[in-house]
């Protein structure tokens, strides 16, 4: 999964950033909202936490250039303006969810978990595919029951195909989803991935569960 945090504090934005690359989220920051548009024109991603004050371009100004431009990312206000005013315009303007600051960072966790089964119509936290369980709370796999280790890229790369399953990905298109802006990675690395994810997945007694169409990409059928 991946996130944009757009917050100018640099403390604050560092430990969140920190934070959320601890739990295998890809995770690029913008300190501004004109920086923030720019990475929306370019990037996809699955959720956006946003500060309301912000240099530049406001983040309501960022939130209505978002829904006006019909962008499907989900959006978590987070901010420390506690007027119900605030709360109201920012909902009407299209926002998810509204955090106030000071905040606990499993709470805010949380929340971005719970914003992103609303995003794919997941009524628990759970994904199963056969004998495969992921459970995209705590971020983690077992299969029949027993554990299964995977890193948190080998994590995400299949926690993505089973949210879209039937749906071919190709190396590029995995490696946006995976892979933060300033990574100086190739993506070529998702081949890695893959090729790592296989090999625990056929240890597991699951050999065929991800599935490569040649010229389309990976996909779990």
């Amino acid at each position: 999964m991946k996130l944009l945090l757009v917050e100018d504090s640099a403390r604050l934005s560092a430990a969140l950033v920190a934070g959320f690359r601890g739990e295998g989220f890809a995770v690029d920051h913008a300190a501004d909202g004109r920086a923030a548009l720019r990475h929306l024109e370019v990037h996809e991603y699955d959720l956006l936490i946003l500060d309301l004050m912000l240099p530049q371009v406001s983040g309501l100004e960022v939130l209505r250039a978002l829904r006006a431009a019909q962008t499907p990312v989900r959006v978590l206000v987070l901010s420390a303006r506690d007027q119900i005013e605030d709360r109201v315009t920012a909902l009407n303007l299209g926002a998810d969810d509204y955090l106030l600051k000071p905040f606990d960072f499993a709470e805010l966790k949380a929340r971005v978990l719970a914003l992103l089964r609303r995003r794919y119509g997941e009524l628990s936290g759970r994904l199963t595919c056969g004998d495969l369980t992921l459970d995209t709370n705590a971020r983690v796999a077992a299969t029949r029951g027993a554990p299964l280790p995977l890193t948190p890229k080998e994590y995400a790369l299949l926690e993505t195909l089973l949210r879209h399953r039937g749906r071919s990905f190709t190396r590029a298109a995995l490696f946006e989803r995976l892979y933060d802006g300033l990574s100086d990675a190739s993506d070529r690395v998702i081949e890695v991935v893959v090729s790592t994810l296989r090999t625990k997945l056929d240890r597991a007694g699951l050999p065929t569960l991800i599935e490569t169409r040649r010229g389309f990409g990976y996909r779990v059928p």
